[in-house]
């Protein structure tokens, strides 16, 4: 049995990573302070006496009493309207809380895991990603904030592997849906399927040529904890390679939703990237890993979820 720090434990992703180290027979420490995510995510955890919840910034100095094994740093905004909207904020907690979440590891002689993302590919002009390539990313551009952060995190990571001997491991998230997924996250997949079971017209940037890949949040957690139980220190892609367009995803959203929303096309917005599909050749050798979740079957649980939240109480 462990005894685990998950940073940003209250957000979409990191719920889930409490509640499968719980499941697990570990302790679990959900430290967050609620800037983009809901106590909702949590509060079925707190009548567990294996969860412990710590209200704080991690940009400020980390102290957790007792040992630590494993720590997790999920802390940050994670998505362009969050981003564009905290873009100090997203900044220094890719640095600073890095920083500091790195250091508790260092005094704790913990094993440190990177919530990294597909973002520091950037506009990608190698397709699919994968771990070797080092990105097309506009540093100054408003998607630069939360990429360079990453990326930033990532180098600093590394850092204290080479030079303190850290045991770190760094996952490369891709687009991941599910329950707990924020009403108003600003992402592709709240934005349909709010605007489906609302009635209304489903937005597509550009003209939908645009393609992404969907991992479902069970498939990711099942990745993280296997590269964390690894003994590989270099970056690994975690999502699903499945690549659709954004126009044929958004009609897919309709007709699972059973609406008549129509599609409308707005601008597409500076640096979006053309293409982004994960190459997860490292996952599944390494690990054993790859999505096990079709994409309509996980997409029907993020709709029903949605669905539930949407209905009046």
């Amino acid at each position: 049995m462990a005894r685990i720090l998950i940073t940003g434990g209250a957000g979409f992703i990191g719920s889930h990573l409490c509640e499968r180290f719980l499941e697990d027979g570990d302790d679990v420490i959900c430290m967050d302070n609620f800037r983009t995510s809901t106590p909702d995510n949590i509060a079925h955890l707190f009548a567990n006496r294996r969860f412990m919840f710590i209200e704080q910034d991690v940009t400020t100095y980390i102290y957790v009493k007792g040992p630590v094994d494993a720590i997790l740093h999920f802390a940050s905004p994670a998505s362009p309207v969050d981003y564009q909207e905290l873009p100090i904020p997203t900044l220094k907690v890719g640095s600073l809380g890095t920083h500091k979440a790195l250091g508790l590891a260092k005094e704790k002689n913990a094993r440190f895991l990177l919530a990294s993302t597909s973002e520091v590919y950037g506009d990608p002009l190698v397709h699919p990603q994968n771990e070797e390539y080092w990105g097309n990313v506009n540093p100054i551009g408003p998607r630069g904030v939360y990429d360079e952060a990453k990326r930033f995190a990532e180098a600093l990571t590394m850092a204290y592997h080479r030079a303190h001997g850290v045991e770190t491991r760094i996952v490369r998230i891709f687009n991941t849906h599910g329950p707990r997924m924020r009403l108003n996250d600003g992402r592709v997949v709240p934005n349909f399927v709010s605007q489906v079971l609302g009635g209304e017209p489903v937005t597509v940037y550009g003209d939908g040529s645009q393609t992404r890949s969907f991992c479902y949040v069970a498939d990711l957690v099942e990745g993280i904890v296997r590269l964390l139980r690894s003994d590989y220190t270099g970056p690994v892609n975690c999502g699903n390679p499945q690549e659709v367009t954004i126009l044929e995803f958004a009609r897919t959203i309709i007709r699972l939703a059973g609406s008549k929303s129509a599609v409308v096309f707005r601008p597409l917005p500076e640096d979006d990237p053309k293409v982004r599909q994960p190459d997860i050749t490292r996952a599944r050798k390494l690990l054993g890993w790859e999505p096990r979740i079709g994409l309509e079957d996980g997409l029907r649980r993020t709709i029903q979820f949605f669905r539930d939240k949407l209905q009046p109480a």
